[in-house]
């Protein structure tokens, strides 16, 4: 299945699918939820324009059985270095994991990123999710040793609910 580009309009859909699959109740429908640890919004429309908007070449593209249809999942790309790509944000339906589908859209994301010019795709995750990381290892990610603090004093990232919490960055050469 094809991966398509978002426009405005779908910027709401798009919200409601990642805070559903990540925080709340809705998000224990599959294994991705954040909300054992994280509390609140992960991401909000005005965010996700801002950073479009702030961004160049990034894109956020979306994953539907055909245009039309039902949003299934997303990623965030965008350009992070001389060849690299920063990947976020991938999302797929609660009720849809452990389907392969979050594998077919991840390979689509690295087949976009290597079409623009990437060499390596690089991301973050927070520390505890384990499971999550694990996933990304066996598809060729590996922990650099890197990390970035989180933002607790930013609402935007959600109400934390333990104070252990940062980002590891891993990475994949193309």
């Amino acid at each position: 299945m094809p991966l398509y580009a978002a426009v405005d309009a779908d910027i709401p859909s798009v919200v409601a699918l990642v805070n559903s699959a990540y925080r709340g109740e809705t998000s224990r429908q599959g294994w991705t939820t954040e909300a054992d640890y994280i509390g609140g919004q992960r991401t909000d429309a005005d965010s996700v324009r801002r950073d479009l908007a702030a961004k160049p070449g990034s894109r956020l593209l979306l994953f539907r059985d055909d245009p039309g249809g039902d949003l299934l999942g997303c990623v965030w790309l965008e350009p992070a270095g001389a060849d690299a790509w920063y990947l976020g944000m991938l999302t797929i339906r609660p009720d849809l994991q452990d389907r392969g589908l979050g594998r077919i859209m991840l390979e689509g994301a690295e087949a976009e990123a290597l079409a623009n010019g990437a060499r390596r795709i690089r991301m973050t995750v927070v520390n505890v999710r384990d499971t999550l990381i694990a996933w990304y290892e066996r598809r060729g990610y590996g922990l650099t040793g890197e990390t970035s603090p989180f933002p607790y004093d930013d609402p935007l990232f959600g109400e934390p609910f333990r104070d252990d919490l940062m980002f590891v960055v891993l990475e994949k050469r193309l």
